[in-house]
């Protein structure tokens, strides 16, 4: 197990990730509280709290700047609620090798996403009632999959606010920290109903997650993006082919006894 102020790192290195790219830091927390030991509910139960502190330090930080659209995140906010609850409950049954295999396959469309953000155009959008409709059922699948798998459902809301409703990128990935304000505090509640955190390890990943959500959100603006993205989706990338083997392994396991 990973220990105390081990813990507090990564919070505080996923809060500054997660903060700059809009995803939430639950795609570096979870593989690395996997590689730990950690079962995945345990995972991810712990790393929606921090999620959670870190879009609050992210929004507290973005606020002052400027750079959230409120009536939006609010709406698409509350959207995520449903699916939330139904993804907490589907990730108490899931087992680790399949889980393994599931958040590989995430990481790597998050990677995916990281590299191209930069070529996703931006253009003003008339909204028509297939879009509506379409965004109401992307903000029901990003809350499952945030509470599934802890990591926030940014994956999901800034490319939608860019493609879909034509938000600039500088506002997009503020405004999903906003949304992840109620996506994973919905997610902590459920979770914690059922019993699946351990608050002690949550709260120390929330203590370095809330600091690095300031520091990221701050330095978002200076920073050379083109060199961040090729970095985080490298360590994306090889974290997903671990969880590939892992999952291959223990498979292979269960089979040979």
């Amino acid at each position: 197990m990973i220990d105390q102020i081990g813990l507090v790192l990564l919070g505080f290195v996923a809060g500054i990730l997660g903060s700059m790219l809009g995803l939430g830091g639950g795609i570096i927390v979870v593989p690395i509280l996997t590689f730990f030991g950690f079962t995945p509910t345990l995972a991810v139960s712990n790393s929606l709290f921090a999620a959670f502190s870190n879009a609050a330090g992210s929004t507290i930080s973005y606020s002052r700047q400027k750079r959230i659209e409120y009536s939006l995140g609010l709406k698409l906010g509350l959207l995520t609620i449903p699916g939330t609850i139904l993804g907490a409950y589907i990730s108490s049954d899931v087992t680790p090798g399949i889980f393994k295999i599931l958040f590989g396959l995430i990481l790597i469309s998050s990677a995916i996403y990281i590299f191209l953000r930069k070529k996703i155009e931006t253009s003003e959008k008339n909204l028509t009632k297939q879009m509506i409709v379409f965004i109401i059922a992307a903000s029901f699948f990003a809350g499952i999959i945030s509470s599934f798998f802890g990591i926030g459902g940014g994956i999901v809301f800034v490319p939608l606010m860019v493609v879909g409703i034509g938000m600039t990128m500088k506002k997009a990935a503020p405004t999903s920290q906003f949304i992840l304000l109620f996506a994973s505090l919905s997610g902590i509640i459920v979770h914690s109903i059922l019993g699946h955190p351990d608050f002690l390890q949550a709260g120390l990943l929330s203590a370095g997650a809330f600091v690095g959500g300031i520091i990221g959100a701050r330095i978002s603006l200076d920073i050379k993006e083109r060199s961040l993205q090729i970095l985080v989706s490298a360590i994306i990338i090889i974290a997903a082919i671990k969880l590939f083997f892992d999952s291959a392994t223990e498979n292979l396991f269960l089979i040979g006894g």
